[in-house]
């Protein structure tokens, strides 16, 4: 890290701020740079005064961040308040090491004011020194130090005395203890270095606290930076072209996804930035990567190590996936005998054994996980790690955690219990889904849906200003991870190609695939052109051809199945007047659908068909032309179409684009995993129509 921390503190913002909104804002700033900590890691904290909710008087309340939560983003929700004199009181109950974990229950007794933040096992590294204003952080640069052979004296020399060492211990009450007793060796220090794991500082206001941590984490990169050399013993294979990596990534993720979702699906990232390609290209990559990551930060979210391919300079795609079973399965193999070798007699069952974080010499790294967010988070763990290690070896040699250490973080009863008690998975969760014609009424409702079951959806179609406004609308919605788009168009092969192939590079691959992209038109027989047929032919069947090809491409390079649905017409099954072209094209796509459903089955790919009928409202189809030439063929108003359509239909209903959606997320769930070559009405009931 050779950019200097900026020091984000304003006086105007922070003026007026009560004590704990100050601890909102500095932790706020601190979250925002990764330099400082990364997502989701390190706590603050603020002993602040306040009257007692039932006696009136001035009490002592510990602000702490809760358990869970992002420093960059939290609320003062985020936090955990206790009596700071009724959590002091614990350590007469204190019984040793050996009874931690009974500690942990008791803090629930010290809750202020019946916050129902739970307070995190790091309170007592807060509680136990005597300061107002505590940051524990986990900047990469201070981390390089801790987790060094020399960290202990490194620590004295660069920072002069002012920053202790305190030797890797598990976070909990004895580890807060030490914290205190290194304080009251030396009550001038201005915090410690907490071996393997982390720094902390204190101080007494909220704004010196956090320019004292901007300070040691720019003390700690300065000297690192001082020793700037060849990086992990030099380059052992060179990096190939940005493009070449990122064509590699499209053709390799989807097989690895499969590979390591035998278990549970699970959703991609691919990282080729400078850091990751310094590490996995080079000659001490093997090495270091055996050791695995230290910071329990990391690791708990990354596994300890990273699967390594053996790939030279000329290595393939297939090349690659020729060595992946063999990879996997010493790397299950290995996890394995590291659980049994480690478990204890209360410890939960060994989670997934498959790899997070899979390194590619020469192309990048990948990282799966349950969803995107923790992929994201994953791949940027690991870069963290690969700074720690690089910056390590420069003034040391690096240290990983002993497997038991580790071991004991990772199945921690406490950690199973955090696991716990996150809400349950939504039913579309670990899948991802391609939409066309997502910019529409139907396409947008679709999308929405898919996304409210926490599924990642590309978004595509041709009109990209309103495919940019929809995505813009949904990230905001239900987070960027989640939504991507891509402007394409159905008509054209290499357009769509180029889509998938974002999609497999963005997310590892696709489960669903929606055709919703459509048009439609309104002409008497004679008066249908032959550009007019093969327009609608182009989009509504050779559109759907095209996408449903590349979907079924991707889906059997994963090999674990998939839903496709096509969004047909009622007119798919009963012909209208004066819209021959559009029925007939609608006909095609059904009797795709039923093609492709006999020959992927196999493969356990679904495919079936929603046929809606009249959804006026939201769809773009009936913005343009097609209104009034409908009204026209019917030969009413414009005005009364809607209430035509109504009274038509046997339920006498009309027919909105969130019920087409309905029927696409039920046929992409597995409660329709018995359903194929299947064609769903959602048409209000029309006799014309019903399947034969």
């Amino acid at each position: 890290m050779s950019d200097v921390l900026r020091n984000r503190w304003n006086d105007a913002e922070a003026a007026g701020l009560t004590e704990p909104e100050l601890l909102r804002y500095r932790s706020n700033l601190l979250g925002a740079d990764l330099r400082i900590t990364n997502f989701g890691g390190g706590n603050t904290s603020a002993k602040v005064t306040e009257p007692d909710p039932l006696t009136g008087d001035d009490v002592t309340v510990l602000w702490v961040k809760g358990s869970g939560g992002d420093l960059g983003s939290m609320g003062l929700d985020g936090f955990a308040t206790l009596y700071q004199d009724r959590f002091l009181s614990l350590e007469r109950l204190y019984k040793g090491l050996e009874h931690e974990d009974a500690m942990v229950p008791l803090l629930k007794h010290c809750t202020f004011n019946l916050n129902p933040r739970a307070a995190s096992i790091d309170t007592p590294l807060h509680a136990f020194v005597p300061k107002i204003h505590i940051d524990h952080l986990h900047p990469d640069a201070v981390i390089a130090i801790a987790a060094s052979a020399d960290g202990e004296a490194l620590t004295k020399k660069v920072f002069e005395g002012q920053i202790a060492w305190v030797p890797w211990q598990r976070p909990g009450f004895d580890l807060g203890l030490q914290v205190r007793r290194a304080y009251e060796a030396n009550p001038d220090i201005q915090g410690v270095v907490l071996g393997s794991h982390g720094l902390m500082t204190w101080a007494d206001t909220s704004k010196s606290c956090y320019e004292i941590s901007l300070e040691m984490i720019q003390r700690a990169a300065e000297f690192l930076a001082r020793h700037e050399g060849v990086a992990f013993g030099g380059e052992r294979v060179p990096a190939r072209a940005a493009a070449d990596r990122r064509a590699f990534a499209t053709a390799f993720m989807p097989v690895l996804r499969g590979k390591v979702s035998r278990g549970e699906r699970k959703v991609g990232q691919f990282a080729d930035g400078d850091a990751v390609l310094e590490f996995v290209c080079s000659a001490d990559a093997k090495r270091l990567s055996e050791i695995g990551t230290s910071c329990p930060d990391h690791f708990l979210r990354t596994k300890i190590w990273p699967m390594l391919l053996d790939l030279d300079g000329q290595a393939t795609v297939e090349s690659a996936t020729a060595q992946l079973d063999e990879k996997i399965a010493a790397f299950e193999k290995r996890y394995r005998a590291y659980y049994q070798a480690c478990r204890l007699s209360d410890s939960p069952d060994m989670r997934d054994p498959s790899p997070v974080v899979t390194l590619l010499p020469g192309i990048g790294m990948v990282t799966f996980a349950k969803d995107k967010p923790m992929a994201r988070q994953s791949c940027e763990f690991f870069v963290n790690a690969f700074h720690v290690m690089k910056d390590a070896e420069r003034v040391s040699r690096y240290m990983g955690l002993p497997d038991q250490e580790a071991f004991n973080i990772e199945y921690w009863q406490l950690e199973e219990a955090k696991l716990r008690r996150m809400p349950p998975e939504k039913s579309l969760s670990r899948r991802v889904a391609l939409v066309t014609g997502a910019a529409g009424g139907i396409g947008r409702a679709i999308t929405e849906r898919l996304l409210s079951e926490r599924a990642c959806v590309v978004l595509t179609d041709i009109d990209a200003k309103a495919l940019e406004a929809v995505h813009g609308e949904l990230a905001e919605k239900h987070g960027r991870d989640f939504v991507r788009q891509v402007t394409m168009d159905v008509t054209d092969e290499a357009s769509v190609i180029a889509a998938f192939d974002d999609m497999r590079v963005e997310y590892g691959g696709v489960d669903i695939v929606v055709c919703c992209a459509g048009l439609a038109s309104s002409a008497d027989y004679e008066s249908t052109t032959l550009e007019l047929w093969n327009r609608n032919f182009d989009v509504l069947a050779r559109g759907y051809f095209l996408v449903s090809r590349e979907g079924v491409r991707v889906m059997k390079q994963q090999g674990g199945g998939g839903s496709m649905v096509f969004i047909g017409s009622k007119n798919a099954m009963a012909a209208s007047p004066k819209a021959a072209a559009y029925c007939s094209a609608k006909a095609a796509e059904v009797h795709l659908a039923r093609c492709l459903a006999l020959e992927v089955a196999g493969d356990g790919i679904r495919v079936n068909v929603v046929n809606p009928d009249a959804v006026l409202q939201g769809s773009k189809i009936w913005g343009g032309s097609w209104r009034s030439e409908r009204a026209k063929a019917y030969g009413i108003a414009e005005s009364e179409l809607e209430e035509h359509y109504r009274q038509r239909s046997l339920l006498k209903r009309s027919v909105f684009p969130e019920d087409i959606a309905e029927a696409v997320y039920w046929l992409s769930t597995d409660a329709a995993s018995k359903s194929t070559g299947n064609i769903l009405n959602v048409d209000a009931g029309s006799a014309v129509a019903f399947p034969r």
